[in-house]
């Protein structure tokens, strides 16, 4: 049966337009004026946008489903507008084969609500300086490379699995982070750590590591991917790259984007995370990469935990901070709204810019013969952040109890209602 969603402002490829945009059997099939079908989506005065993409989430399955789990973490994206996501390998066990990982792919499939592509590891377990068999993941379905939670600490390690990668055209997600300068810290080194008595995180941890990595990349050619950018010192070392002509894309989250350091008051461990929030000057400078195009994309890096593991003091709790459901309605109000970036800005870093970035197909833009995958949003409707309205099995963001404007009123996966 064929479905319109009538007189809604479409956003795709970098504009928006007044049209109808008529579906069936998965697909879109017209975008236009007066198009009709049995069923009507009204969506008068409602944003209709690309099913929204985040490369960068964490659905604990297998092994830790007591903090989330396939369907749970894929209602918590269908509910913030995203139709797409690459979950993170740091699961129970790590999928080091390509029995693995096919085994994982076909969970995403049969349980996930959207689509869910799968991170293989750069390393056997994320921690060893064992290379798995590339060719085999991704036979068996790994779309790109991370061992996101940890850093490769081995510089020969990094240099041969991007030579790999390479062969393979694979690309690596990186968590940059040195352990020897990181040093067991729980806190950005800075005011706060001195105010809380807290083990500070030096930022050299982040920005050295991405330095030697640059020069890996740019020997070896292969795609390299910074996760959750967060310094300012380590931006510039991508503008550097890039003028180089090194293939090097990042991804700042919402976090990063939204909090400083500035904003942590107590001893909270709700604003512990990892990266950990930096400096005001950090944050700024994160923001202007954003709008000068040194920041390729939006990444969530949705990590929920349960409760026990998010109190106390940071000393003693999970880093980690989720992210789905907050991340649209948090960044257009202070954002958008604020006059920051134009919305157009906003959502093609969520959804063409990714695709193009990552080599997405069928993702990211409303076209015709393309997968109905669609989220529809009211810009002007505010709502409050209640945990009783998560659909993720974790809570733990300071966001909640934030006024914000423009729910997701719908998600479509080809066509079909997953929100």
């Amino acid at each position: 049966m064929a479905t319109v969603i009538k007189n809604g402002t479409l956003y795709n490829n970098g504009r928006t337009f007044k049209a109808d945009l008529l579906m069936e059997d998965g697909k879109i099939v017209a975008i236009g004026q007066n198009l009709t079908a049995d069923e009507v989506i009204d969506a008068t005065d409602k944003l209709v946008t690309p099913g929204l993409i985040d490369v960068h989430v964490h659905y604990r399955d297998p092994g830790q489903t007591y903090k989330e789990d396939i369907l749970t973490g894929s209602r918590a994206a269908a509910h913030g507008g995203f139709t797409t996501v690459g979950a993170m390998p740091n699961v129970t066990p790590v999928p080091n084969t390509p029995d693995l990982i096919a085994k994982m792919v076909e969970e995403n499939h049969e349980k996930g609500i959207v689509h869910i592509l799968q991170y293989g590891p750069v390393t056997n377990d994320e921690v060893t300086d064992d290379i798995p068999d590339y060719a085999g993941l991704k036979a068996a379905g790994a779309f790109a490379l991370s061992n996101d939670g940890h850093g490769v600490q081995n510089a020969r390690t990094m240099y041969l699995a991007m030579k790999k990668a390479k062969e393979n055209d694979l690309l690596i997600a990186a968590h940059a982070q040195d352990d020897a300068l990181f040093n067991h810290g729980v806190i950005n080194e800075g005011k706060k750590a001195t105010e809380f008595d807290l083990a500070p995180i030096s930022e050299l941890a982040e920005s050295t590591q991405i330095a030697r990595d640059l020069l890996l990349a740019e020997k070896t050619g292969v795609h390299y991917h910074i996760c959750h950018i967060s310094t300012a010192s380590s931006l510039e070392l991508v503008r550097l790259a890039k003028a180089k002509g090194i293939n090097v894309t990042c991804e700042a989250s919402p976090h990063h984007l939204l909090l400083s350091e500035d904003n942590i008051l107590s001893d909270d461990p709700y604003y512990k995370m990892n990266p950990p929030l930096r400096s005001e000057a950090d944050r700024q400078a994160l923001i202007a990469a954003l709008i000068d195009g040194t920041v390729d994309m939006i990444a969530t890096d949705h990590a929920p935990h349960a409760k026990n593991e998010k109190t106390g003091s940071f000393t003693n709790s999970a880093f980690g901070i989720t992210g789905s459901e907050t991340a649209f309605a948090m960044l257009y109000t202070k954002f958008v709204r604020t006059g920051i970036i134009p919305l157009t800005k906003l959502l093609s870093l969520m959804t063409d810019q990714v695709a193009e970035k990552f080599n997405l197909k069928h993702c990211g833009y409303l076209e015709v013969g393309e997968p109905a995958d669609i989220a529809i949003f009211d810009l002007n409707a505010d709502f409050v952040f209640a945990e009783e309205d998560y659909e993720s099995k974790g809570v733990n963001t300071p966001f909640t109890g934030a006024k914000v404007y423009g729910p997701t009123i719908m998600t479509l996966v080809a066509g079909q209602k997953v929100y």
